[in-house]
């Protein structure tokens, strides 16, 4: 006689509501009673893709979204923490190299961090990776706070060295962050769920605005009385020396307060079950093939090197992972080629003071700040608001358009625009980037890869990214002067902005590489775009037929 196994009551299980298992709850555990490893299966990613949004959705968004609120703030830090260091070291004027060099650094850690924690997450289990990523930031951070000037050190390469270290922890989290917070989250706000968990990008730059503001306000006496670098001297100096500590070192505060919530997840269900028991799956596929031919698919192959060229060296599973990076990757170009503004911008709306050292950096913070909330936090709410009605695709063609059209009217009509179009133009394009690929970039690899790279293609695509930014800075970024007089900087900003704008159209292109995967379950997913048989319907199909066949029996 068959019984539903939704019925049987595990009444050895208690459930956690400790740590991080408040929100990334241990599924496993909680149908461990169940002995048929597919019916287990079934149960728990069916309770995961049903649930509604509740407070489990919200500290799941909270804990996984601090490491993109830690980045975010990382970079509004060191933009400012440059300025900082200038009065400090060189007398208010760093280097151009010295400059590039220590916001580069930050990009080639994020790069080996991205692809090192992908895969590691594949291979050990995302539990096992999950908060180890932290603690490397959090460490970095503090040991860059520490570290002075010395005869027997280089200050600069000290510095850059704990920024790449630092990086690391940064890019381990794209793709940990991502593949985590889509294996937990129900089916149907999956897309809002990681759009949220990504916008803590858009709440660390404010949270960076608002302290570098309350720091430097704090030491207003120390500094307005200096008007250039050369006059910043004695409690000048020491106090540039304590800010740009205080400012980069907060970043880690948030890190901290989440740290034990990360290390102390359930692993994650679909990582146990596919990854984890793929033997035990393989036994009972072949017992359950005596019952129905297609059971021998229902186990997907095992993780490998061989494997994974294999299945992506095809073209219809290839172009997924194409699409992805490469859409990633021209982004990336361009959200460096925005910033080329922004000094244009701050000095538009009136934030571009130097009468002195404290209006410098404080119209700076507060600059960026506005420019912040009038265009990039509106960005980030709208896809939330809208990706699991619209979709990811839409959304991200809808960027990549919207921001090669402005690109070109920036590049082509510079010259012609008033200041107040160009900030017009700025903060519509902040919007449509958020509002686009900076979102949907990040969402899409988390759900459209099989589990068993689906880490490991995260962090390919994240890093592809991160090369974009390097080239965008060290290349592409250094024509804004190619050819100009000494009284004529950034003469050949307008063609450079035109360069962006093209890698903005091959963005479009790429996109359309991209399936859409809103409202479908992951295995949905897999099945219809690896091939891969979605076990939890043909499980369901079985225990359905075995229940009528149950009360047929009965009624006769």
């Amino acid at each position: 006689m068959a019984t539903t196994t939704e019925n049987v009551i595990n009444e050895e299980y208690h459930e956690n509501n400790f740590g991080g298992k408040t929100a990334f709850k241990d599924y496993i555990g909680k149908f461990a009673h169940i002995e048929d490893p597919l019916e287990r299966r079934r149960l728990a990613l069916e309770e995961i893709d049903h649930q509604g949004f509740g407070w489990t959705q919200v500290k799941m968004i909270m804990i996984a979204g601090v490491g993109f609120m830690t980045d975010s703030y990382d970079i509004f830090a060191i933009n400012l923490g440059t300025t900082m260091l200038s009065y400090v070291f060189w007398k208010g004027s760093m280097p151009a190299s010295t400059t590039t060099l220590i916001k580069v650094t930050t990009s080639v850690g994020t790069v080996i961090g991205q692809v090192g924690f992908g895969m590691s997450a594949d291979f050990f289990g995302r539990k096992k990776i999950y908060g180890l990523e932290l603690i490397v930031i959090i460490c970095a951070t503090i040991f860059q706070c520490s570290v002075g000037q010395s005869p027997a050190i280089n200050f600069v390469a000290i510095f850059s060295t704990l920024r790449i270290i630092m990086g690391i922890g940064i890019g381990g989290d794209y793709p940990l962050s991502s593949i985590i917070s889509s294996e937990f989250s129900t089916t149907k706000w999956r897309g809002a769920i990681m759009a949220a968990v990504f916008s803590n990008q858009g709440l660390g730059q404010l949270l960076g605005g608002i302290v570098a503001v309350v720091v430097v306000a704090a030491y207003k006496d120390d500094l307005v009385f200096a008007t250039k670098g050369s006059e910043c001297v004695g409690r000048c100096l020491k106090a540039n020396d304590q800010m740009w500590r205080i400012l980069i070192g907060f970043g880690c505060v948030p890190g901290c307060i989440a740290l034990y919530y990360r290390l102390t997840i359930a692993e994650s269900p679909r990582y146990s079950l596919d990854v984890n028991e793929h033997d035990t799956l393989e036994k009972v596929a072949d017992a359950e093939a005596a019952i129905a031919n297609e059971a021998h698919e229902i186990v997907a192959p095992k993780a490998s090197l061989k494997d994974f060229w294999g299945h992506f060296g095809q073209w219809r599973y290839g172009k997924i992972l194409l699409g992805t990076a490469g859409s990633w990757f021209m982004l990336d170009v361009a959200y460096y080629g925005l910033n080329l503004n922004t000094a244009t911008i701050l000095q538009t709306i009136g934030y571009a003071g130097s009468a002195n050292v404290y209006e410098k950096l404080y119209d700076s913070a507060v600059g960026n700040l506005i420019l912040v909330c009038a265009g990039a936090l509106p960005g980030y709410w709208a896809t939330i608001a809208t990706v699991d009605t619209v979709g990811r695709k839409p959304i991200q063609l809808l960027g990549f358009t919207m921001l090669t059209i402005l690109l070109c009217v920036f590049g082509f009509a510079y010259h012609r625009l008033t200041e107040g179009g160009k900030l017009g133009v700025y903060i519509v394009a902040q919007f449509f980037q958020n509002f686009g690929p900076n979102s949907t970039t990040f969402i899409i690899p988390g759900e459209v890869f099989p589990t068993r790279y689906r880490s490991t293609a995260h962090g390919l695509s994240a890093a592809s990214g991160k090369v974009g930014a390097i080239v965008a800075q060290t290349a592409l970024g250094t024509l804004v002067n190619r050819g100009c007089a000494a009284d004529d900087a950034n003469c050949w900003l307008p063609h450079v902005l035109e360069i962006f704008a093209l890698f903005m159209l091959l963005g479009i292109g790429t996109t359309l590489l991209i399936p859409e995967t809103k409202r479908m379950t992951l295995e949905e997913i897999c099945e219809k775009y690896h091939g891969e048989l979605d076990a939890t319907k043909l499980v369901k199909d079985r225990y359905a037929t075995q229940e009528e066949s149950y009360d047929s029996e009965e009624k006769q």
